[in-house]
């Protein structure tokens, strides 16, 4: 809760001293933080069924709902496929969790097949990123099976360098050829975005622009009719708008993340398919605008809170084992 006080107080300090929007990120916090108690509840209650409904849900959406499907037109602004493949990983890693949480060995594999068809489905969508990234969170659910251990801090270094990556892009420190490479998969335009996004954060770095700025101040954003104002990479958009502050209170809510599901009380496989899944999606988030899109934050949100809650059933088994030891005693 602190740390989710301070994502949502800082963004009012910077607007209010840089006469920006913080509506948006006030949005995206309250949605973390309705998702995550909507998961504790949940797996408390409903451990199996809880993860599935989400699972099902998040698949539904966005499949449903246009404007997170990334769709066939050429002009679609950018972040719809971002928002897709987020909600292919959190839907297939649900699924999973669902999966281990189930004691059956029959219905563990139906849910698994879920997790399967959510991938499938990802690629009927046409978004090949969300087929790849929901493929690689079943397998790594699959291989979680066989850890015994909760090591968690790999998955950190593989969102540190994929930010770092992003961060020495924009800053034009990369091989030419390698960066050529990466702006072709990227677009010329994000990667444009991304270099304005760090010169405003090295203008501006105590406070930033002000939170909803990015869009009036970047040029390559006003230069293009379908730029959405945002520069589609979190710790750029955080560093340009809410100044180095920002950037640290993203890493101390993801480093919050990880050790809660370092302590969570349900089982090693549950944590590790939930954290491979927040960990695709943070990836997802550097490179993109996936954070932006409510669905994705309450999603998050869910998911974590799932993975982190104490099921009504652990807490029923060792009162009755305390109960008979004190008879045995």
């Amino acid at each position: 809760m602190v740390v989710l006080g301070a994502c949502a107080a800082w963004p009012l300090i910077t607007a209010a001293a840089r006469d920006g929007r913080p509506e948006g990120m006030l949005l995206a916090v309250l949605a973390v933080a309705a998702g995550y108690a909507a998961g504790r509840i949940g797996g408390a209650v409903l451990p199996v069924a809880a993860p599935c409904a989400g699972a099902l849900a998040g698949i539904g959406l966005t499949a449903w709902v246009p404007h997170l499907a990334p769709g066939p037109q050429i002009t679609a602004p950018l972040g719809h496929a971002g928002a897709t493949t987020a909600m292919v990983v959190l839907s297939a890693g649900a699924a999973c969790c669902a999966a281990w949480a189930a004691s059956v060995p029959a219905v563990r594999s139906a849910l698994r097949l879920v997790a399967a068809g959510v991938a499938v489905t990802a690629a009927v969508l046409g978004s090949v990123t969300g087929c790849v990234a929901g493929a690689a969170v079943l397998a790594g659910s699959l291989a979680a099976g066989r850890v015994r251990r909760r090591a968690l801090a790999g998955l950190g270094l593989a969102v540190a360098g994929t930010a770092g990556l992003t961060w020495a892009v924009a800053g034009n420190a990369v091989p030419e050829g390698f960066a050529a490479s990466l702006e072709g998969r990227l677009t010329p335009h994000r990667v444009a975005l991304w270099h304005d996004a760090l010169d405003l954060a090295r203008t501006h770095a105590g406070l930033g622009v002000g939170p909803g700025r990015f869009g009036e101040l970047s040029t390559a954003s006003l230069a293009s009719p379908l730029s959405d104002g945002k520069p589609h990479s979190a710790p750029l958009q955080l560093a340009a708008e809410q100044g180095v502050v920002g950037v640290l209170l993203l890493a101390a809510a993801f480093g919050w993340l990880l050790y809660a599901l370092w302590r969570s009380p349900r089982p090693t496989p549950l944590v590790l398919t939930a954290a491979v899944a927040l960990t695709a999606l943070a990836v997802v988030a550097t490179v993109g605008n996936a954070l932006s899109f409510t669905a994705v934050a309450v999603g998050t949100g869910f998911l974590a809170g799932l993975a982190t809650s104490r099921p009504f059933a652990l807490d029923t088994a060792r009162r009755t084992g305390e109960v008979r030891g004190g008879a045995v005693r």
